[in-house]
């Protein structure tokens, strides 16, 4: 299956990453099945991947007849069908919610649905890849495939093996994605993986620097761009990713290390997911999203932005150097992960 065009690809989840991850499949020219319980998040992702199709049309990036062609080869389920609707699918990527629980459950529920010769992957960014690949009877066919968002766009892909994953599944997995025109890189099954341990201080510090009232959130995310050279933010970036993600991350990254207060979550975040501000998900996060709302400007003091950029880049050279002690990754994959 390395790079076999007839694969189907099923996945399990229509959320942004799941919608994401389909459109990259059928993108390659893949037959894609998209699949959720939840028929609203169905029809937001079929309203998402044409709103996206469209975009890349008049960007110029894509024809009419290859969107419309991307388009004909997502199969959405119904509601109803669930996982039933994977048989006959080469890999599944589940793309769900970060609860070990039910990824453990839909894995069980998966692996008799599906061939003997399936991979099975899931996209989690922080839990444990081997616990999840316990619940089958062959863990060996299971691994992470953890993609960015937005998937479309994103190069970068994890590949992660648990502790039963065979070296085949990896060759296989990385081949496939390869060919897909995706940069995957082989981390570790230690909480986070490479990116998501070594960005926690980028969101985490951020908030830390907001909570002392150091500064705004605007004129921090401002500083990490002019000063800092990142394309984006860190409230900006919270906000695309989704907060209860994030802080799910966080918290399980907290958790897995023993509560080490670098990884401690943030009271704001945890504010922001209570009252439902999600991010651009939910038109409201850390900024405003809704039509003509209004966001503060940020502070452009270069004075300021030399105390908050080294502040925050040095634990981020920190929990760098860190990863590469507990072997998360080689030093070539954590530098092609942080470019």
């Amino acid at each position: 299956m390395t790079h076999a065009r007839d694969t189907v690809i099923g996945v399990l989840g229509a959320g942004t990453m799941g919608s994401g991850i389909a459109q990259v499949a059928a993108a390659a020219g893949h037959a894609v099945v998209l699949a959720d319980t939840r028929q609203e998040a169905l029809d937001r992702a079929r309203k998402e991947l044409v709103k996206s199709l469209v975009r890349e049309v008049e960007k110029q990036r894509l024809t009419a007849q290859a969107a419309a062609d991307i388009e004909s080869r997502v199969y959405f389920s119904a509601a109803s069908e669930g996982i039933a609707a994977l048989p006959g699918c080469g890999l599944v990527i589940e793309a769900i919610v970060e609860d070990l629980a039910i990824k453990r459950e839909s894995f069980r529920r998966i692996e008799p649905v599906v061939g003997d010769a399936a991979l099975l992957a899931t996209n989690t960014s922080s839990l444990s890849v081997t616990a999840i690949a316990a619940a089958c009877t062959h863990p060996e066919r299971v691994l992470g495939i953890h993609f960015f968002n937005p998937a479309p766009v994103m190069p970068l892909v994890e590949i992660v093996p648990g502790l039963a994953t065979s070296r085949e599944t990896m060759a296989a997995a990385r081949g496939l994605l390869g060919g897909w025109g995706k940069t995957t890189v082989e981390a570790s099954d230690t909480p986070g993986f490479i990116v998501n341990r070594i960005a926690r201080p980028f969101y985490g510090e951020a908030l830390r620097i907001y909570e002392e009232g150091i500064a705004d959130r605007p004129t921090i995310d401002w500083a990490m761009r002019a000063a800092g050279g990142f394309r984006m933010g860190p409230f900006e970036l919270m906000d695309l990713i989704g907060n209860d993600v994030n802080l799910a991350v966080t918290q399980a990254i907290f958790e897995a290390f023993g509560y080490d207060s670098r990884y401690r979550p943030s009271v704001t975040q945890r504010r922001l997911v209570e009252a439902g501000l999600l991010g651009k998900k939910t038109g409201r996060g850390h900024y405003d999203y809704r039509p003509g709302a209004g966001n503060p400007e940020p502070t452009q003091d270069r004075d300021l932005a030399d105390a908050i950029v080294p502040r925050i880049l040095a634990l981020l050279i920190n929990a760098a150097v860190d990863a590469l002690f507990w072997r998360v990754a080689s030093r070539d994959d954590i530098d092609l992960a942080m470019t």
